[in-house]
């Protein structure tokens, strides 16, 4: 575990590309595996959450071959696995995790899924239990609802209509991957609609799905057959270098090829809410995904509120938004989003406690924050958890604080963006 020293910046310039979607990335190795036929990933986010899926997969006897930014799964269909060798091991990778489960429960084979500790803390009584009314038979080693999950095989799944209490896209794909065993349609309703690349690849792979609003159901029977699919910058990335562009004061950034798809895209309203200078230029479809290019510049930011159906679509990017409205002028209210407390910290905890050692006005609510803007922020030790995304917020963070600000783990943001601070470095001074 490394540290490292952040200093304050005043120029960024240049064109940059982030990694690509984790989330994208996930579910292409996933439904590539039990399609029928080789499946293309170009532009795969090579993260060590992503290479946990991976490592699941092959252990099920799946071939997968990495060529640079490409991926090559070698599919065998909907009933192609087998049985691992040992627990499948996930390591911090809740999609990893939740995903693969729903696939796990309609194989003939027993299995046993878990990853490190941080993940055996994360709750998993939320697709436990709609896995268990469509007949799987899923239960926490533990009792605690948590990691590790033992996984009966041979069971018979049953469609459900699945009343979701969260609008988790992780809880929606899990149940969608099972639905695709079943033996009648699988629906699921959320209180507001959380990120749809299930459902985008899924019927671009043949499956026979239907959305309405926030009701999605999937119709089994049809194989799903393998296809090339381009993965586009991850918006979850991209958002500290949008972030990093508004607020250093000199220069200009763009970035690339940026997944736009507007279940995720929640953090480009709030932004221009908060009166950023942003412009969305080169608007394409590449394999289903809305892409764009995104060019930022230093902003005078304002308050703002944001709470209820925006927030699933920029759960992940609270952390950084949250640290620019401790830049920003006036107040901004965050509610509606407790489901930072049980991501791979508690997120609440975390970004409170380091804004307010940096000398940030911040109040936690069970929900989310409130937070007082525009007193100067000075550097300091940054409890980093070993959360990726509290690293890299608090990296962007460093850019506008005076002094040395420190965070207590560089490591962990390989999960998701492998060389985050050598690009940081490459574009500021």
């Amino acid at each position: 575990m490394n540290t490292i020293d952040i200093l304050k910046k005043s120029n960024i310039n240049g064109v940059i590309t982030v990694p690509g979607d984790k989330s994208i990335s996930h579910r292409g190795v996933m439904l590539g595996a039990i399609s029928k036929g080789q499946t293309r990933l170009s532009g795969f986010l090579d993260g060590a959450d992503c290479a946990a899926t991976i490592d699941c997969f092959r252990q099920m006897g799946i071939k997968i071959e990495k060529e640079a930014e490409n991926v090559i799964i070698h599919g065998k269909g909907l009933n192609g696995l087998c049985a691992p060798n040992g627990t499948l091991d996930v390591k911090n990778s809740g999609t990893t995790l939740r995903l693969l489960s729903g696939i796990l429960s309609a194989m003939p084979f027993s299995s046993v899924i878990s990853g490190d500790a941080s993940i055996q803390k994360r709750p998993m009584k939320r697709i436990i239990d709609p896995l268990t009314k469509m007949g799987a038979g899923i239960h926490s080693e533990n009792d605690n609802n948590c990691a590790p999950l033992i996984i009966d095989g041979g069971k018979e799944l049953n469609g459900i209509t699945w009343n979701s209490p969260v609008a988790s896209a992780q809880v929606k794909s899990c149940i969608l991957f099972a639905g695709l065993y079943a033996n009648g349609d699988t629906t699921v309703v959320e209180p507001s609609l959380s990120r749809d690349h299930s459902e985008r690849m899924l019927k671009a792979l043949g499956a026979d799905i239907t959305t309405d609003g926030n009701t999605v159901t999937l119709h089994p029977g049809n194989m799903l057959n393998a296809s090339d699919i381009h993965i586009p910058g991850d918006i979850s990335s991209a958002a500290y270098f949008i972030a990093a562009g508004l607020l250093v004061p000199h220069g200009q950034l763009t970035i690339q090829n940026v997944n736009i798809n507007p279940t995720r895209a929640g953090i480009i309203t709030v932004l221009k809410e908060m009166g950023a200078n942003l412009t969305i230029e080169n608007k394409r479809l590449v394999s289903g995904e809305e892409t764009a290019d995104i060019t930022v510049s230093h902003s005078n930011l304002h308050g703002t509120v944001i709470s209820g159906d925006i927030i699933p679509a920029l759960i992940d990017e609270l952390p950084v938004i949250a640290v620019l409205s401790a830049f920003a002028e006036g107040t901004t209210t965050i509610r509606d989003a407790s489901e930072l407390k049980v991501k791979e910290s508690d997120r609440i905890s975390l970004i409170t406690d380091n804004l307010t050692n940096m000398g940030a006005d911040v109040t936690p609510c069970d929900d989310g924050m409130i937070i007082h803007g525009g007193k100067p922020l000075r550097g300091g030790l940054i409890r980093t958890a070993s959360d990726h995304r509290i690293a890299m917020s608090f990296a962007i963070a460093a850019l506008g604080a005076e002094g040395v600000t420190t965070l207590d783990n560089s490591d962990c943001v390989n999960i998701s963006f492998p060389g985050f601070f050598e690009q940081i470095n490459s574009i500021t001074s």
